[in-house]
């Protein structure tokens, strides 16, 4: 796949997928995302394409931030100079990632843009019943529902309409405000 020069060549994100709550109750499997016991994922999609192109999960959703399961697999995974885009659970001193706020420059809108179509993904993900409604089998089963799932939602992205084209450049460094 050529990066056309780009720096950051994938949106990431991480989403939780509910669970039976487990017993005895246990704090790190509750999700503040989805206000229930739930397990999460790290998605990683494509700028160019919007491919899917990394998956990472499950993990426990009350103890693993976006930013530790980051660290845990995508940072060793990049190239020295790559980057990602990302909300603000991915912020850090190692500056792995772009994390913009705010539409005020042409790169802070492309990558919002490029965040939007990636919660586009994350939702065709909560599309099936396996995902979307509470998880009722045991826990280790989960990832093996969730790879399915995920190659039906990159069929779906490769053969039919189901995200929108972003138009991503970045070639120019600038300094990044971490």
């Amino acid at each position: 796949m050529k990066d056309k020069g780009c720096i950051a060549l994938v949106t990431v994100d991480g989403t939780d997928f509910k669970m039976n709550e487990p017993t005895p109750f246990n704090r790190k499997w509750c999700s503040h995302k989805i206000k229930h016991a739930g397990l999460r994922y790290e998605i990683g999609i494509c700028i160019q394409t919007g491919w899917i192109v990394w998956v990472n999960g499950p993990y426990p959703a009350g103890q693993w931030p976006d930013l530790c399961i980051s660290r845990d697999g995508l940072n060793q995974a990049l190239m020295d100079d790559e980057l990602f885009v990302a909300d603000g659970g991915y912020k850090d001193a190692h500056g792995w990632s772009f994390t913009p706020s705010g539409y005020n420059t042409r790169e802070q809108y492309m990558k919002a843009v490029a965040r939007a179509r990636h919660e586009t993904v994350n939702g065709l993900f909560k599309k099936f019943g396996a995902m979307k409604n509470s998880w009722s089998h045991h826990r280790t089963k989960h990832g093996l529902a969730f790879m399915a799932v995920a190659n039906i939602v990159q069929a779906q992205i490769q053969m039919e309409p189901a995200t929108f084209q972003v138009m991503y450049q970045d070639r120019l460094r600038y300094h990044l405000n971490h």
